[in-house]
């Protein structure tokens, strides 16, 4: 590994794929420029004695005094697309890690796939907190994890020898199950691909399709052959969990899966039909996110006709509305939801969306404020990149990402400053009125002191023994519960 020579062609393989996606779909611009020095930086992450140096016109690389490599500033043609952009970045920079590679015993120490990495962490610190470079090891072990998770109740597993892939897990209420499946079962082929040893990529495309859609599994048990047909259905997931407090509903949302609007719906309106609730709560603390899709279908069951959120970016594909058309299921019935510090992304859309159509009042502690939508983008090496492609928008036109949810109702000062909070709103009066006012009029970008300043007006924190209390109570007074709506 220490003596390997450089291999430029795969790296410019790799690096001019993942350029000329940053380059063409990042949510924030970047030039040819840009990610040549941003990717230099790399170099110096694996190797501190290297240093690079530009100028308006050129960029230099030194091992120590020593200069080893100059070259131009790379420009793009107006007319020159993110491809071929991306790909003269890439030529350059692999100009300047090969050079680095023989100078540097430290660089060829590292070896190739840490120079891909570095490079690629290298580049996204100057865009994004959530953009990541994904190695072909933990992609291969997120497409084996999502293997079978396509409603089919089974894992899948590359075998110790010869082909195929081996089932190592099994739902025994699952489809796979009900067709006779077993633990240890070979998986030959799907719908007639046949699969190679270590093919976890191609068998998870393969599985994965719509709920109640067919799919055909050439499967190996006691070296006998047979062809097994399976319905999917949708996965269970994280269940939402339905309570009656007294006269007051109460759902837990622990994330948001292929089922969660349907699991929200059917509660709702089991509670009707059984005995009316007088109002709602939405639990959303802890929740950490989930389906954007379903964020936008659980919005639908309380709003009616109107916006829930937009996505926007630089790529036309990554601008989105997302809108509410259907009646609310809950007949209007009094709604808070609950959230604290670790409600995040999905969540917090959810939250954000029902205050800001005034439909819910929110009660808890800011919100994580994670506010960016990622895309997967598949690299050469079997690596991918994890890149933010747009930012997600509330009704009133605010950006989530940084910010998070102000509630209307703040618990972060504990229980005595939360029930004088109350208090004020039962009498009318609106403590973080002013603050929601000054969130819904922000537009990105935001600066960083403004985002300071607004969250600290509700830290983030943890959900308190007594938040489903105060939320209830909140509920049940109609002043309070106008009050605390955003505005």
């Amino acid at each position: 590994m220490r003596n390997a020579p450089y291999p430029r062609d795969e790296m410019r393989l790799v690096l001019g794929a993942g350029f000329a996606t940053i380059l063409e779909r990042h949510l924030e611009a970047a030039t040819p420029a840009d990610l040549l020095v941003w990717g230099l930086a790399g170099l110096v992450q694996l190797d501190p004695t290297l240093r690079v140096a530009r100028t308006a016109r050129d960029v230099t690389l030194f091992a120590g005094d020593r200069r080893v490599l100059a070259r131009p500033v790379p420009a793009s043609a107006a007319t020159e697309g993110p491809s071929a952009a991306g790909g003269a970045a890439a030529d350059t920079l692999t100009l300047f890690q090969q050079a680095a590679w023989s100078a540097s015993p430290a660089l060829r120490s590292a070896g190739a796939p840490r120079l891909i990495a570095a490079t690629f962490e290298a580049v996204f610190v100057h865009l994004d907190p959530f953009s990541r470079y994904v190695t072909p090891e933990e992609a291969q072990a997120a497409r084996e994890r999502r293997i079978g998770e396509a409603g089919l109740g089974l894992r899948l597993a590359p075998p110790r020898s010869g082909n195929g892939a081996v089932i190592v897990a099994l739902n025994p209420d699952g489809p796979a199950a009900a067709a006779g499946l077993r633990l240890g079962d070979r998986v030959l082929a799907i719908d007639g691909v046949a699969l190679r040893r270590r093919d976890a990529g191609v068998a998870a495309g393969l599985l994965e399709g719509p709920a109640g859609s067919a799919v055909s599994l050439l499967v190996e048990a006691e070296r006998r052959r047979r062809e097994v047909t399976i319905i999917r259905s949708l996965p269970i997931g994280s269940p939402v969990a339905a309570e009656r407090i007294d006269d007051v509903l109460v759902l837990r949302i622990p994330s948001f899966t292929a089922q969660t609007e349907r699991q929200v719906s059917a509660a709702v309106l089991t509670a009707l039909a059984d005995r009316p609730p007088r109002a709602i709560l939405l639990d959303l603390r802890g929740n950490r996110g989930g389906l954007l899709s379903q964020a936008a279908a659980v919005a639908d069951v309380f709003l009616g006709d109107g916006e829930a959120f937009r996505t926007i970016g630089r790529h036309p594909d990554a601008s989105r509305i997302y809108a509410t058309g259907r009646p609310d299921l809950a007949e209007g019935l009094p709604l808070v939801v609950l959230v604290d510090g670790r409600t995040a992304s999905s969540a917090e859309i959810l939250a954000a969306s029902l205050g800001d159509r005034g439909r819910a009042a929110v009660l808890g502690t800011g919100t994580t404020g994670k506010g960016l939508v990622q895309l997967v983008v598949p690299l050469p090496d079997g690596g991918e990149l994890l890149m933010s492609w747009s930012r997600l928008v509330m009704p009133a036109g605010w950006p989530l990402q940084g910010l998070g949810v102000l509630p209307g109702l703040c618990t972060a000062g504990g229980p005595e400053d939360a029930a004088r909070a109350l208090a004020a709103l039962r009498a009318g009066a609106r403590p973080m009125g002013p603050a929601q006012t000054r969130q819904r009029s922000l537009r990105h970008p935001v600066p960083l002191s403004e985002v300071e300043a607004i969250r600290a007006l509700c830290p983030a924190g943890d959900a308190r023994e007594g938040d489903v209390a105060l939320a209830r109570a909140l509920a049940m007074d109609g002043l309070a519960l106008a009050a605390a709506l955003a505005r």
